[in-house]
């Protein structure tokens, strides 16, 4: 096999988890022409996989709709002409391309995310919840149906970047704190992760990072950076590769189940993740973290959901409500030895 394509098209998180597995083949396979497919603005993910090349897909305008689609499959197969197709996200788009490709004679094989297994999940309850695969490990078993080893799931080592010149030079602990996320379910309440800043902030020899993006996280962090001492909003100051510099100068990251985890895994950062309504069972937990780093209450109902956006069956979201705050900085403290 000389080219290979690889589609993964979104999420934010789900793409930062394909690169450790991408740098594992290309570890095994160091001659094989490697295509990504993914939004340009995800290129960043993958700067540490060695010669990737990147195939952009414009949702918007050429590759919009069906015809779109089919499009795209003739852009690839004229200038790529790829000898395998690995569908790792499985959607309605990646569907429909590699039907296309297969019915051209090309080798191709599909993400199994497990939709059986998740749902049994849900149903099993805490004491019953046992880890399923995880993200990693599915996305390496898709290589292995194209003929490769494959033989780990991934490769991560700490890394070494320049952080970027707006943030200074690095003295001290640096902390970063991810607050938000997409469901409601998986974000640890606001008016409890201030406090947790406020009880931080005293630190001198601390510096606390917020990471989101969007202009309601910017103005939250903003306010978080005016309010405290010792505490700079990162939101709307850097692209995303200056973010991943700077998320590599971390010494620690607190995160929600969210993109924010998968970038500092990919850096080599340890992360103090919070979880909810989701469980780090259904294996979504970022590459190389510790379980041990998870803060999650052993709630019956949980997990009731896997991506957070299902109602709260208590309708008082006790999963992350009754995480105090004085338990999360005890937790942080002892991880920094503050």
């Amino acid at each position: 096999m000389k080219r290979l394509l690889v589609i993964r098209l979104s999420a934010m998180g789900d793409v930062a988890m394909t690169s450790p597995v991408l740098q594992s083949l290309r570890q095994e396979s160091p001659k094989l022409e490697i295509y990504v497919l993914t939004r340009p603005f995800f290129r960043p993910f993958y700067r540490d996989v060695e010669g990737v090349r990147f195939v952009d897909i414009d949702l918007k305008g050429r590759h919009k709709g069906v015809a779109g689609i089919v499009r795209l499959w003739r852009d690839i197969k004229k200038n790529i002409k790829p000898d395998a197709v690995a569908d790792l996200h499985d959607v309605l788009r990646s569907k429909l391309l590699r039907t296309l490709f297969k019915m051209g004679g090309v080798k191709v094989a599909v993400l199994n995310k497990g939709r059986v297994e998740k749902k049994n999940l849900i149903k099993s309850g805490w004491r019953k919840c046992n880890p399923l695969k995880s993200t990693h490990v599915r996305y390496a078993e898709v290589f292995r149906q194209l003929g490769f080893k494959m033989e780990q799931p991934g490769i991560i080592s700490h890394k070494t970047r320049a952080i970027p010149s707006i943030f200074g030079t690095k003295d001290g602990i640096w902390l970063g704190i991810a607050p938000f996320a997409q469901h409601f379910g998986k974000m640890y309440p606001m008016k409890s992760m201030t406090k947790v800043i406020e009880n931080l902030s005293k630190y001198n020899n601390l510096k606390i990072f917020i990471f989101g993006g969007g202009p309601a996280e910017k103005s939250v962090a903003e306010k978080l950076e005016n309010e405290y001492p010792n505490v700079v909003s990162a939101i709307g100051k850097v692209s995303l590769n200056e973010e991943c510099d700077l998320t590599a100068n971390l010494d620690l990251l607190i995160s929600m189940d969210s993109s924010a985890m998968h970038m500092a895994s990919l850096e080599g950062v340890r992360v103090m993740s919070i979880w909810g309504a989701t469980h780090p069972s259904a294996g979504f937990l970022g590459f190389g973290q510790s379980l041990d780093d998870a803060v999650q209450l052993p709630l019956e109902c949980r997990p009731c959901s896997i991506y957070g956006k299902a109602p709260c069956r208590r309708n008082d979201y006790a999963c992350m409500n009754d995480i105090t705050p004085e338990l999360v900085t005890e937790k942080i403290k002892s991880i920094l030895n503050l």
